[in-house]
């Protein structure tokens, strides 16, 4: 094993240590946290050769870039962007291999998704809370990289037989959403509270809402039109999935993601799908969204078929780098990190 260090000479808005969240800990009145693109930062560690759920960085915005002291192993994931090595183009959602001392630059298409993620191979050293990278800035834990941060990696990969500039030796399956759309479409399940609003449903599914600077990582907040219950009578206090489309007392729709209050009292009329949540992890103000309203079943099915798809590209990863000698086993990573 052999530490490297990352020296980090861009960042994004806002770049963080991320993983998959925490497990359990929702429990404990803690949101599981974790990236927003879930989808992203699986298949960036996957063809990085880790685990599903191993640290990595989440770049919001701007331009990420660092230089490694040695050569490292690492893929680039998340919103369409170009990625450079040492100033020559390189690819996107496919292992990497960056020599010591030239610098990785990953400038995204913020009109098209706001969040990269790059994971390299080895363990990133990183603080945890309740067994978890992901920040929680409400309990004091922003685990922030900045510019001119070192970041330490212990990893055993000690390169390819090829030139790092050769042709890719990689033709893997690999699960790549797509961004072109001037309108995403978000598959959603209705819950029992679109019930006590009288037409919201057809309401929501005949209209395009649209993102406003006032989203965070709490939810993505929407302009655009909404009904409101009948009556002041009150709801009581309940429990919110990530997800969870909520109207609030203002004229605004509310996606929940994975960082929100575990209960709340606004009525929640619908549920997005599984599958459309790293979506919603990519939407930035401006963009344009439009419900669909499905049933439970059929966004399962989609999940399972995600899932399947990861599943092989992992085995696929696994098979390619074992036939290039790779030094780390990948028999490591189960179903159960993938669907996490």
């Amino acid at each position: 094993m052999t530490t490297v260090g990352l020296d980090i000479t861009r960042t994004g808005w806002v770049t963080t240590f991320q993983d998959l969240g925490r497990s359990g800990s929702e429990q404990l009145g803690v949101p599981t946290g974790g990236a927003a693109d879930q989808h992203a930062a699986v298949v960036a560690n996957l063809l990085a050769g880790n685990p599903a759920h191993a640290v990595l960085l989440e770049s919001l915005g701007g331009e990420l870039a660092l230089v490694p002291d040695a050569d490292v192993l690492l893929a680039v994931t998340g919103a369409p962007a170009e990625v450079t090595v040492a100033g020559a183009p390189a690819g996107a959602w496919t292992p990497l291999v960056v020599p010591a001392g030239q610098e990785i630059r990953i400038r995204p298409d913020t009109g098209r998704g706001m969040r990269s993620y790059l994971a390299v191979n080895g363990t990133l050293a990183a603080k945890r809370l309740l067994g978890s990278a992901a920040p929680d800035a409400r309990m004091g834990f922003g685990q922030t990289v900045n510019r001119g941060d070192r970041v330490l990696l212990a990893t055993e990969f000690r390169g390819f037989s090829r030139q790092p500039f050769a042709a890719s030796l990689f033709r893997l399956p690999v699960p790549v959403p797509r961004f072109d759309e001037d309108t995403w479409t978000v598959d959603t399940v209705a819950t029992s509270g679109s019930d006590n609003i009288p037409g919201v449903r057809e309401l929501i599914e005949d209209s395009v809402y649209t993102v406003t600077p006032r989203s965070d990582h709490v939810g993505l907040r929407l302009d655009g039109p909404v009904l409101h219950p009948d009556g002041d009578t009150e709801i009581v206090s309940h429990g919110v999935p990530v997800g969870a489309l909520q109207i609030p007392h203002a004229d605004e729709l509310i996606v929940l993601g994975r960082y929100r209050s575990l209960t709340a009292g606004y009525p929640i009329v619908g549920v997005a799908s599984r599958a459309c949540l790293p979506l919603l992890g990519q939407a930035g103000p401006g963009r344009r969204l439009r419900f669909r309203w499905t049933d439970r079943e059929t966004c399962l099915r989609r999940s399972a078929r995600r899932a399947a798809e990861v599943r092989t590209l992992r085995d696929a990863v696994a098979e390619a780098f074992a036939a290039l000698g790779f030094p780390v086993p990948l028999s490591h990573m189960n179903r159960e990190d993938i669907l996490n």
